[in-house]
């Protein structure tokens, strides 16, 4: 999720129906943290290979619309939202969508439906916010991906925020299961993508 990012859909014509249908959900809640148009396309374009989608933080659904937008017809995707009424929201707007599944908890109850081909993690699950960072060994398939959003774009090493380094880039970028890259998807915005290595031998 990106603060204003439910803002930066305003003029937009070229969106997927779904998305349309949830930056509409995010409007009338008044919910404005949906992820940005340019983290939606990647998530729409990752998506298209994947079986199990995951996602922690639905909001009101916006990004989990890009990866619906996206996946193939028999990909299952499930997402998990801390929140009651954004979970029942986007429950709502995905009831018409079957291969959707949309769970009210804690990030943590993601763990009921993994692993999963691709994850996108929010809600706290990526450590950010100073707790512990979700386990992709738990979580991914071996050659699966996680995508973490909402990034300023790192301009030196080690990566820094607010002035400190960012020791939450710091763990995924280093993790030694995992192959992580930074796009940088506007001048303000970057995510990681992240790779689970297959066992050695």
């Amino acid at each position: 999720m990106s603060p204003q990012g439910t803002a930066a859909y305003h003029g937009l014509t070229d969106l997927p129906p779904l998305v349309e249908r949830a930056v509409s959900v995010a409007r009338r809640a008044g919910f404005a943290n949906s992820c940005r148009p340019e983290h939606g396309r990647l998530l729409r374009a990752l998506a298209a290979g994947a079986e199990k989608i995951g996602e922690t933080g639905t909001g009101c659904g916006v990004g989990l619309a890009w990866l619906a937008s996206g996946a193939r017809p028999d990909a299952r995707l499930v997402s998990v939202e801390i929140d009651a009424e954004r979970a029942r929201l986007a429950a709502k707007l995905f009831a018409d969508v079957p291969q959707v599944t949309v769970m009210h908890g804690d990030w943590h109850e993601i763990h009921r439906a993994g692993p999963f081909d691709l994850l996108m993690l929010d809600g706290g699950a990526h450590g950010k916010s100073g707790g512990i960072p979700a386990d992709p060994e738990a979580l991914l398939r071996p050659g699966g991906t996680i995508v973490i959003d909402d990034l300023t774009p790192a301009d030196a090493w080690p990566p820094r925020f607010d002035r400190q380094v960012d020791r939450a880039r710091m763990h995924w970028l280093t993790h030694p299961g995992l192959d992580t890259a930074e796009l940088r998807l506007a001048p303000d915005l970057a995510a990681l993508v992240a790779t689970r290595r297959f066992p050695a031998g």
